[in-house]
């Protein structure tokens, strides 16, 4: 009996182990179909949101994120990243599109931008808003709206407030629109699928309820057979107990039918995973399940495969994880915080412990293939890991990797696709000590050398770094690929204008790699850097360049457009032609009288025919100085004196002489500077002020105001004074 009893518990044990590996218990595990609560079909939200609509909601909040454990390795040290790329490509070889500001700060952070372009229309979605924009022209048609508008008026919890996490996605089969996102207030799962391809109009809304498990970090992909889901479930908001997949009715939910979900809920050993979304025209293989990945380890990739059948839930499978062995990482930040900033001690949440969004899927009908990207330390700084993966439904095999990490920046929260070239482009944030975050990309050809990304290009350079106690940058930006011409790239992130906390802005840019669809001779214009800021007085130059192919063989004769008041524009040479088409430079003088700002400089190239523009930024600033007191709090008896030791810092190239006063003295006392004019030179100079009082003065605080004036530029401080009687 002992020994049966014996036998019994090593069973029971082995099965624990087995259940703790990594793709047996939920390859074993079995379906669940969960029902949506309600479903309708909508008004045309063009008759629901009033167009240009400035929300403004009251109070800051910022959106929790709780975390799932760690990967399997993360504890331990990387020496060497073999991945990292040490070649220096030239400039990408991309033409420029669009560039606009998307849905600005509404009061919650972090934003979690995600946006993605259809037909005619680009949809950008944030924590609690949306808005719809014209793609050729970048205007918008509909919103800023509060995302719970898509269910205005519907019985249910998806119609009570906005949890975040939202996307939004083309499906490009079926030219609909799929917006979603949670309410975390009720555990609901919220869809909406538009009943045509204008996302102004009307969609069929659904609701599906996970009782008291919070469906946190819900991605969606799009496939034939269904629309692809997966979220980290956190039972009561608290507990991980692991990644939740389903797959919902795409087929009813495109008819406005009761679609039903079919979901797999996996052990706590599975976390963050990411459904493959279809690109291009050629669809996956009749019958191909769809592909789920993750971080298994840190030298691996999990692949899982999701086979549907609505008729015959049962039937419906969930398997994995196959291994796809990688060269070792060290998670980004260890997973978590330590992106640095400019100006600011307040570092970003890297979020580098899941991959991000999107798992790109293409069928190039001679192979297909899956695109992905996470963020990895990369020496003493963090960069861009990317991966394409080859035969994802027989053996899925590793085809190329590469980490972008070219200097000591900071690069992160990145998302990676595919055109029908083969080319990938790859869109990150990338901040440092030195610089604000900003919207950067990358991207190769499928002809460069495996594993190597092109120098970077900008989209918009930040001016002011996140504060204010706020490390959550996002959680994930969104790349997606033009259904139209299926070359152009549309990407969305975040970055800030000016230094704070709850003003986040953010950035829509697309661009296509120049040879993409494209066999008529023609030209590019690309220019480097991106953005540049200079004092008034001084001089900034930009490299503006000149890219034939097909070949192409016509002079473009530039001209530039955008010169801000006070300075000069000059471009020399004023034209390139062949064979070599030498750079021009742009230089842009400015004077003492050129106001501060930025700028937007447009060089114009034409050959008479063909006409191409690209666009740089300027920012002109004021010399400037800041004052602070060293000392902001004194306590003295009537009858002596108190010191407040000054700092003057100089700003922006400041020099000159800074004359100081003080206001808010009491009665029966008297302010000295010393020295009063404060000379700053190049570096920060140094005064006292000294308060004396006589015995009879008012016991009581004061606040004392110390004011600099150089010319015009004026700047405050404050100090406090407390006097007891003598």
């Amino acid at each position: 009996m002992k020994k049966n009893l014996l036998c019994i518990s090593v069973l029971v044990g082995l099965l624990a182990l087995l259940a703790a590996v990594p793709g047996w218990a939920q390859s074993k595990s079995k379906p669940t179909v969960i029902r949506p609560t309600n479903h309708d079909v909508s008004r045309p939200l063009r008759d629901m949101v009033t167009p240009y609509l400035n929300l403004e909601i009251p109070g800051q909040h910022e959106i929790e994120n709780p975390r799932p454990p760690l990967i399997r390795g993360s504890e331990i040290p990387l020496a060497e990243d073999k991945a990292l790329q040490k070649a220096v490509l030239p400039l990408v070889n991309t033409v420029p599109g669009l560039n606009f500001d998307g849905v600005g700060a509404n009061g919650y952070a972090p934003p979690d931008t995600n946006g993605s372009v259809g037909a005619t229309q680009y949809v950008q979605i944030t924590n609690v808003e949306f808005a719809v924009y014209d793609k050729t022209s970048g205007n918008i048609l509909l919103g800023p709206a509060l995302i719970d508008t898509v269910w205005s008026g519907f019985s249910g919890d998806c119609a009570n407030g906005n949890g975040g996490d939202p996307e939004a996605v083309w499906d490009k089969a079926a030219q609909r629109w799929v917006m979603t996102q949670i309410n975390p207030s009720y555990n609901a799962w919220c869809m909406a699928v538009s009943t045509s391809s204008d996302a102004t109009g009307s969609y069929n809304r659904y609701e599906f309820n996970y009782g008291s498990n919070l469906p946190d970090y819900p991605k969606l992909g799009v496939w034939p057979d269904a629309y692809y889901w997966s979220s980290n479930t956190f039972q009561n908001g608290a507990s991980f107990i692991g990644a939740q997949v389903c797959a919902f009715d795409r087929t009813s939910m495109l008819s406005g039918g009761a679609a039903n979900a079919i979901c797999f809920q996996n052990n706590s050993s599975v976390a963050s995973l990411l459904p493959s979304d279809f690109d291009g025209t050629i669809a996956p293989p009749a019958g191909e399940p769809a592909f789920f990945i993750e971080l298994l380890d840190t030298s691996d990739l999990g692949l899982f495969q999701f086979h549907v059948d609505f008729t015959t839930p049962s039937n419906s499978t969930f398997t994995g994880p196959v291994s796809i062995p990688v060269d070792t990482f060290a998670l980004a930040c260890n997973g978590g915080t330590c992106i640095p900033q400019q100006g600011t001690t307040q570092q970003l949440d890297s979020l580098g412990d899941r991959v991000m969004f999107r798992l790109a899927y293409r069928n190039f009908s001679d192979h297909e293939a899956l695109v992905v990207t996470h963020s990895v330390t990369a020496g003493s700084s963090v960069g861009a890991r990317w991966y394409e993966i080859r035969s994802p439904a027989s053996t899925p095999t590793l085809f190329q990797q590469g980490t972008f990490a070219p200097d000591s920046e900071f690069r992160w929260m990145g998302s990676a696709a595919m055109d029908q070239a083969g080319d990938i482009a790859l869109g990150y944030s990338a901040s440092s000590g030195t610089i604000y975050p900003a919207v950067r990309y990358t991207g190769r050809l499928a002809s460069d050398p495996a594993g190597q990304m092109e120098s970077e290009a900008s989209i918009i350079e930040g001016t002011g770094s996140q504060n204010g106690g706020l490390s959550r940058w996002g959680d994930y930006s969104s790349i997606s690929v033009d259904p139209i011409d299926d070359c152009t790239f549309w990407y969305t992130s975040e970055y800030e204008s000016v230094s704070g906390s709850f003003n986040w802005n953010t950035r829509v840019g697309s661009f296509k790699f120049a040879s993409c669809g494209s066999t008529a001779p023609d030209f590019y214009l690309s220019a480097n850097p991106g953005s540049q800021t200079v004092v008034q007085g001084s001089s900034a130059a930009y490299t503006v360049s000149v890219t034939a192919f097909n070949g192409y063989s016509n002079t473009v004769a530039f001209t530039v457009s955008g010169c801000p008041t006070g300075a000069t524009c000059t471009l020399n040479p004023t034209s390139s032609g062949p064979p070599s088409y030498p750079s021009t430079t742009l230089t842009v003088a400015t004077t003492t009288s050129t106001p501060g700002g930025n700028y937007l400089l447009t060089v114009t190239g034409t050959d008479g025919t063909n006409t191409h523009t690209t666009s740089v930024s300027l920012a002109v600033v004021a010399p400037d100085f800041s004052i602070a007191a060293n000392t902001k709090v004194e306590t003295i008896k009537a009858g002596t004196a108190a010191k407040f030791p000054l700092t003057i810092t100089p700003l922006n190239s400041f020099h000159g002489k800074v004359a100081l006063a003080v206001t808010g003295l009491p009665a029966n006392s008297t302010g000295t500077f010393v020295p009063n004019p404060v000379t700053v030179t190049t570096g920060n100079a140094t005064s006292t002020l000294t308060v004396a009082t006589k015995k009879k003065v008012a016991p009581g605080t004061y606040v004392l105001t110390i004011t600099g004036t150089s010319g015009t530029v004026k700047h405050s401080t404050t100090v406090k004074l407390t006097i007891t009687a003598h």
